[in-house]
């Protein structure tokens, strides 16, 4: 597992980030899990929107460009949401709610696991 780090701001955003780009761990994610480790997160991709119906603890959600580029940001997601990632969205990254506060901005570029 490789972690997610901020470019521009030259800061990691999560040590450890999971992988989600069958259909099956797409549509999953973090449902039905209890937490998520702190400075762990989850990249969905592709993926231009998402959700949080089953899950027991709000998220930030970063949307992203194929470049990397972060073109959204969803703090503190609660449960039974949705969210559209917008023009540009080709995968998002979900955090801990409240990991992204300060770390990431609009148009900020990432490394990711898949980049």
């Amino acid at each position: 597992m490789a972690g997610a780090f901020n470019e521009t701001k030259g800061a990691e955003l999560a040590r450890e980030v999971g992988l989600a780009k069958s259909m099956w761990h797409r549509f999953w994610g973090l449902m039905g899990r209890r937490s998520l480790p702190e400075r762990h997160g989850l990249l969905i991709s592709p993926c231009a929107s998402v959700h949080t119906f089953f899950m027991r603890f709000p998220i930030d959600v970063i949307f992203v460009s194929r470049s990397g580029r972060v073109v959204k940001i969803v703090p503190a997601m609660k449960p039974w949401r949705t969210a559209l990632g917008g023009s540009g969205a080709h995968s998002a990254l979900e955090l801990n709610a409240g990991e992204a506060a300060g770390s990431v901005d609009v148009d900020d570029v990432l490394t990711l696991p898949w980049r």
